[in-house]
């Protein structure tokens, strides 16, 4: 179903649009931007692995340098795999370096999305009143709203509950596992690190937000900061879901829809869509590669370890 939306996506995207005058656009203009979008980008994964540090206090210590690390060995596999096996591949890595259990790392990955969520419900909601959005997408930003809600009211609720005095060698594996996992989400809940946590969650989208407009003067449109972040969070909003390796053609088609709003032609803003996807995610490409390269580990042997800890 994935690859079915992506291959949709990616028709409508060069439907109507002159193959010639897409790839004459295909060029950076200003490069002095390049530089600050792809720091910028870059700088987006260093905070998240700050992040993930924080969060898996309660379980090890990992350092900001080995989270960025195993955050761009899962990246890499994402680009190359469907179905973002990644998140296991990353999770491997660091429950290996901090020596502790695969599923002990489950719960700070669990509540790093539902920080992203939020920022990103808050951050759709301000794009809301900044642009006029399609419908689709207002629908879809409400949707987001109401799982979000619900996934913070179960993590409140799962942070405030007491510890289940039931000895848990009599309950079934499920029981030990959801027991496990609560049991980490109480930790990180109760503790001052997931404030800071949210903080960098919000320093990701504001990098994230900077590179897409530094990437949007580099290809020579001259929009308003605002427009970085708004077509930035709907990219992310359409992405949310997982699809195609690399986002490949979901990508393309909220970048076109995006810039629509600002009255960007289609074929205008379908080569920025190919241009931006190629600049930001060849450093990635490089970066996780090296990462895998530099943890001992082959791509295969990760995706194997990861599918079999998983199980």
């Amino acid at each position: 179903m994935g690859y079915v939306f992506a291959l949709a996506c990616l028709v409508w995207v060069f439907h109507d649009v002159h193959p010639r005058r897409v790839l004459a656009q295909l060029t950076i203009r200003e490069w002095a931007f390049l530089v600050p979008a792809v720091f910028f980008d870059i700088l987006t994964y260093v905070f998240q692995g700050m992040r993930w540090s924080l969060l898996l206090r309660p379980t090890g210590r990992l350092s900001w340098f080995r989270g960025t690390q195993a955050i761009y060995a899962g990246l890499f596999t994402n680009e190359v795999l469907p179905l973002r096996v990644g998140e296991g591949v990353r999770a491997f890595l660091a429950s290996r370096w901090i020596n502790a259990p695969f599923r002990s790392v489950l719960p700070s990955m669990l509540v790093e999305r539902l920080l992203d969520a939020l920022c990103l419900l808050l951050a759709v909601a301000w794009a809301a009143i900044v642009a006029p959005l399609p419908k689709l997408l207002s629908t879809a930003g409400d949707v987001l709203g109401v799982i979000v809600l619900a996934g913070t009211a179960v993590f409140v609720l799962v942070v405030l509950r007491s510890r289940d005095a039931d000895d848990p060698e009599h309950t079934s594996a499920i029981g030990r596992f959801v027991r496990e996992m609560a049991s980490g989400l109480r930790q990180i809940g109760l503790s001052r690190s997931i404030w800071v946590a949210f903080l960098f969650s919000a320093g990701l989208l504001l990098c994230q937000g900077l590179a897409s407009w530094f990437m949007m003067r580099a290809f020579g449109l001259r929009l308003p900061l605002t427009a970085g972040f708004v077509v930035l969070f709907i990219i992310r909003l359409g992405t949310a879901i997982p699809n195609a390796p690399a986002n490949v053609g979901t990508f393309q088609f909220f970048a076109v829809l995006g810039l629509s709003i600002y009255g960007i032609d289609k074929t205008t803003a379908t080569a920025f869509s190919i241009v931006d996807f190629l600049v930001l995610t060849v450093p990635l490409w490089t970066l996780g590669l090296f990462a895998i390269f530099a943890s001992g580990f082959s791509l295969r042997s990760l995706r194997t370890q990861a599918a079999l800890q998983s199980s």
